[in-house]
This record gives C-alpha cells, sequence and structure tokens, in this order.
C-alpha cells in the first residue's frame, strides 16, 4: 500500500487512481486534520463485504475453514456441477 499526503494526492489523482485499480493495490492518504482515508477498488472492495459476509455467520466460517483444511491436506473432492 503505497502512502500518499493530502497534497500529493491531488497532485497525482489520476495515476493513484489507476496504480490502485490496475495493480489491486490500496492507497493511503494521510490528512494532517482528520483521519487517514484508505483507497480502492470498487471490485477489491465488494470482494472484501462478500468476504467478511461469509464469516459472518459463525457456522458457515467454520464450514469454511474446514473446507480448506482438506483441500490442504489433499482430502479434496471433484463434484458434478448442479443442473437448475
Amino acid at each position: 500500500m503505497k502512502a500518499y499526503s493530502y497534497s500529493e494526492a491531488r497532485a497525482n489523482l489520476k495515476s493513484m487512481l489507476d496504480s490502485v485499480t490496475n495493480d489491486c493495490d490500496q492507497a493511503l492518504i494521510h490528512r494532517r486534520e482528520g483521519d487517514d482515508v484508505v483507497v480502492m477498488s470498487v471490485s477489491e472492495f465488494n470482494s472484501w463485504q462478500e468476504t467478511l459476509h461469509l464469516l459472518s455467520n459463525p457456522a458457515n466460517a467454520i464450514h469454511l475453514n474446514d473446507s480448506i483444511a482438506q483441500l490442504k491436506a489433499g482430502e479434496a473432492k471433484e463434484r458434478e456441477l448442479m443442473k437448475v
């Protein structure tokens, strides 16, 4: 994550935004008066929101963690997709 002062962010806004979206990165903007701000692409934000949603239910979080452990242990199983 690259850090910018407020003045640097304002002066280099286009290149900063291009870097954030092209490199799947975030930008930290330091402000003298007020809290610092993080800038990220909307696709990355949506991905974070989906992850938070999936992990917000304790039973679902346990199921996902168990599935990851099975995959790492070589116990993954291939399955047919359901037709809907």
